[in-house]
């Protein structure tokens, strides 16, 4: 199933998608088909419900099938929606890897600078935006705001000290992150926190698969556009440290909690990887796709 946080009309839903044209307002289809209503307001308070909101959709997918006829009232053309981010306010920083796959550690420094441990930062959650939102361009604080497409994980819920071959028992699914970057702001302040968290530099989506429909997480092919021309093309299988290795690190002592979101890290062909650099300019477009999640776009104004 594919989850989403939608607007039709003003009025912000929960959705799922039906097929490629169609999309279900969750919260609806319960108070339409079954006459109840006990689903929560937001998507991340539905994913601390765990297996039980996944299993309940599917009741209401199953039934909005067997009463196509009067379903207007629920089901939606996709043309119609807008789509935000499918967490559009995280409770707390989004977590990010960095360096995590060689080529982008060499295309950014040298072979020394490969990790031997997971690099972590984060990123403000008021850097979040959703699909067909504009990226901000920033001209009076950066002069070289970057592109990273990439992977992320959604937590399903909580725990600590969780071992790698647990990990999967506590995912919701997967979504795709960009992780806009100011280069010069990360370069000047010696940390990322800054240049990685200017608002709309975290657009996140179109949607939360759940892993159910995650065949293997560690053979995505993630692939990322600039107004048409391919800068990124790599599979997951590269990535120095694996879901597992992530999830199980960021436990250690520390407790993550259903709703939060960690970036995998990106491939090489960022701008920056470019000679001479590729940065992001006013009107550009990014396309970042990782199948079956699809495709997260974006317009930098």
């Amino acid at each position: 199933m594919k989850f989403f946080t939608g607007e039709i009309h003003s009025n912000m839903f929960i959705g799922v998608v039906i097929d490629d044209e169609w999309v279900m307002d969750v919260k609806k289809a319960e108070a339409k088909l079954f006459e109840l209503e006990t689903l929560p307001n937001s998507l991340s308070e539905c994913i601390k419900m765990g297996d039980k909101f996944v299993e309940h959709v599917g009741q209401l997918l199953d039934w909005a099938e067997k009463k196509e006829e009067d379903r207007g009232s629920y089901v939606y053309p996709l043309s119609d929606v807008k789509l935000h981010a499918p967490i559009p306010k995280p409770s707390k920083n989004i977590m990010c890897v960095g360096k995590n796959y060689q080529d982008h550690v060499m295309e950014m420094g040298s072979a020394a600078d490969i990790p031997k441990d997971v690099m972590i930062f984060t990123k403000a959650p008021t850097s979040v935006i959703g699909h067909e939102a504009d990226i901000l361009l920033h001209e009076d604080v950066t002069n070289e705001l970057d592109y990273e497409g990439e992977l992320a994980i959604v937590m399903g819920k909580s725990g600590k000290n969780i071992a790698p071959e647990e990990v999967q028992d506590y995912i919701f699914g997967y979504t795709i992150l960009n992780d806009v970057t100011a280069r010069d702001l990360q370069k000047k302040h010696k940390q990322f926190f800054i240049g990685k968290s200017l608002d709309t530099t975290c657009p996140i989506g179109p949607y939360i698969v759940h892993k159910s429909m995650i065949e293997d997480h560690g053979a995505l092919h993630v692939e990322t556009k600039v107004n048409g021309e391919v800068r990124q093309s790599a599979s997951t299988e590269l990535m120095i440290f694996t879901v597992e290795d992530i999830v199980s690190t960021l436990s250690k002592g520390m407790t993550l909690e259903a709703g939060d979101i960690i970036a995998t890290g990106t491939p090489s062909g960022v701008g920056k990887g470019f000679e001479p650099p590729k940065f992001l300019a006013s009107g550009d477009r990014i396309d970042i796709t990782i199948e079956p999640i699809g495709t997260l776009t974006n317009h930098v104004k």
